[in-house]
């Protein structure tokens, strides 16, 4: 199998996608602004200690606080059955105090209305083991599955491990001798020698220790020996992960490859795959097709014939289906990232030699995702339960915000990722037009992301693009509808870049109260912006006022009294 991994680095975003034999299966998207939180850890204070949930509420600096159950806790020195049960009889009073300080990990991303869930058994990952500094315990990943291989690592485990701390060895150990794995346990031990050594200093809560960025992490967890091809479309990340694994992995070097073309996502099929990741249905190979609904609780999937209509009898028509199916759910739940509870209502099978087979080529698909995965088996109802670890949030979460159109009952894409969507237009527009001028009409609150502060984004895209950019501000557009397109003719742009001059007398209807400044006012003239002095008690009002002041990207106005 064909297996490449695509890295897309741009200034707001780093997306990461995983490919097997061309066929797009993992997408990760890190955000500047929306960074992940699993593996960082804090220095937090107790705030709650709830008996009735055996848990409690730790603040860690976060817009919610963390939770933490009782047996994230009490870090055991030994995972002997005995002392494990043990942990479940214990009161998460006699173990925490509010006010007390304590160190904790993230374990699960904030999702939703939930705080991040936060554990106080420590793991620090690294290439070949996990160090676990409150845990005295050895451990084999289960995906190494010969018996004398797990024997070999374990017994190298237990010559390289830290006294009174714990070893995980991963599955990327498999053949490594003891001198990769030394390394591995030098570097981490050192690293937590600095976390405890941080813990001890600062102001409570504190972040401590940050875990890697994207592409790092996708060096130390997936760019194993079974990757083919490492694509990256940035020339500065590209030397800065060539100079990272001439530490680490130097004979994996070679299979590290620069791009430096058209957009390296569009090429290989991964935009248009993000694209269908945000619709319910899915389309499978045969015809039918699957509906993946999402809600808090768990997630349902539906299988159904569609247009396909087979060509023998109906049973072998459902069978077709249902194994497709059960190929494109396991691929599915990887490129979405869903996590929880899955339900999924395969088209019904009478014969259980076909209920078997689809199960079998579920369970078959699911050993592929590195995320622990577990088929439960079909219900009474004929549903398949299904279970998958999670930890991070689904892509939908990261691209799709609730929509405020109607009440939050569905989702539109974000301003942020309309905003990129509007620059990587504004580039391709500019790559292929002589024209001197482009103009971008959006969603006001899409066009605010594109200005930028005091207009810093703006200047940037101009210098970029060495155009010079209208960007308009449309009311009533829908916040997904981006419009833009060149302009030729000089009267046109100077007539759609300022469409107000000083002293111009004119109705303004207040829209909102001014960011920064709350005694003025906004609003808008053919989409560009009018700040209204003391305007702020006029909201929803239509005013005259006159134009005082004209900049680039805005104007400033005073209310004036036409009977004076």
């Amino acid at each position: 199998m064909l297996k490449e991994i695509l890295v897309n680095v741009r200034e707001e975003e780093t997306r990461v996608a995983v490919l097997e034999d061309k066929v797009v299966v993992e997408i990760y998207i890190e955000r500047s602004l929306n960074q992940r939180l699993v593996g960082n850890i804090y220095k937090g204070k107790v705030e709650n200690v709830l008996p009735g949930m055996q848990a409690a509420f730790v603040d860690i600096g976060l817009e919610k606080n963390a939770f933490l159950f009782v047996e994230d806790a009490v870090p055991p020195r030994t995972t002997t059955d005995e002392e494990a049960k043990s942990n479940y009889h214990v009161n998460i009073t006699d173990v925490l105090k509010e006010g007390q300080e304590i160190l904790v990990q993230i374990a699960k991303e904030p999702i939703g209305t939930k705080g991040a869930r936060v554990t106080t058994h420590i793991t620090l990952p690294g290439r070949y083991l996990v160090l676990m500094p409150t845990v005295d315990y050895i451990g084999i990943s289960r995906r190494i599955e010969n018996e004398s291989e797990r024997e070999r690592l374990k017994a190298l485990a237990e010559k390289v491990k830290p006294a009174n701390m714990g070893l995980i060895v991963r599955t990327i150990a498999e053949g490594m001798d003891e001198e990769e794995l030394v390394q591995d346990v030098t570097v981490l031990t050192k690293l937590w020698k600095k976390i405890q050594n941080r813990s001890c200093h600062g102001p409570v809560p504190n972040l401590i220790h940050k875990d890697l960025e994207l592409v790092q992490r996708i060096l130390r967890d997936i760019f194993t020996e079974d990757i083919d091809n490492l694509i990256i479309d940035s020339r500065y990340e590209y030397e800065k992960v060539l100079e990272l694994m001439e530490l680490t992995t130097p004979q994996l070097k070679s299979r590290v490859s620069l791009y430096e073309q058209d957009n390296l996502f569009e090429k290989f099929g991964v935009d248009e795959e993000i694209e269908k990741i945000l619709k319910p249905r899915v389309w499978l190979k045969c015809g039918g097709y699957i509906v993946i609904d999402q809600t808090e609780a768990l997630t349902a999937i539906d299988v159904n014939t569609g247009k396909y209509v087979g060509s023998t009898n109906l049973a072998d028509t459902v069978l077709k289906t249902n194994l497709d199916a059960a190929v494109e759910i396991a691929r599915q739940l990887r490129l979405r990232n869903i996590g929880g509870i899955i339900i999924v209502d395969f088209i019904d099978m009478p014969d259980q030699e076909h209920q078997r087979m689809v199960l079998q080529k579920l369970e078959e698909e699911v050993r592929k995702d590195k995320t622990k995965t577990n088929v439960l088996g079909l219900t009474q109802l004929g549903l398949v339960e299904m279970t998958r670890k999670k930890v991070r949030q689904g892509l939908e979460n990261v691209l799709l915000k609730p929509c405020p159109y109607c009440d939050g009952r569905g989702k539109v894409l974000s301003e942020e990722t309309i905003s990129i969507r509007a620059k990587n237009e504004i580039f391709k527009l500019a790559q292929h037009t002589s024209a001197e001028a482009i103009l971008v009409e959006v969603h006001p609150s899409v066009a605010s992301l594109l200005i930028g502060s005091g207009g810093t984004q703006l200047r940037e895209l101009e210098a970029k693009t060495k155009k010079s950019i209208l960007i308009r501000g449309c009311e009533h557009y829908h916040q997904e509808v981006i419009n833009i397109r060149a302009l030729y003719s000089q009267s046109e742009i100077e007539a759609i870049g300022v469409p107000v001059r000083p002293g111009q007398i004119l109705e303004v209807r207040i829209e909102e109260p001014h960011a920064s400044n709350v005694y003025d006012g906004i609003g808008r003239v053919n989409g560009f912006i009018v700040d209204v002095e003391g305007a702020s008690a006029l909201i929803g009002e239509t005013v005259p006022v006159e134009i005082t002041k004209v900049y680039r990207t805005y104007c400033k106005a005073r209310v004036v009294d036409l009977h004076k």
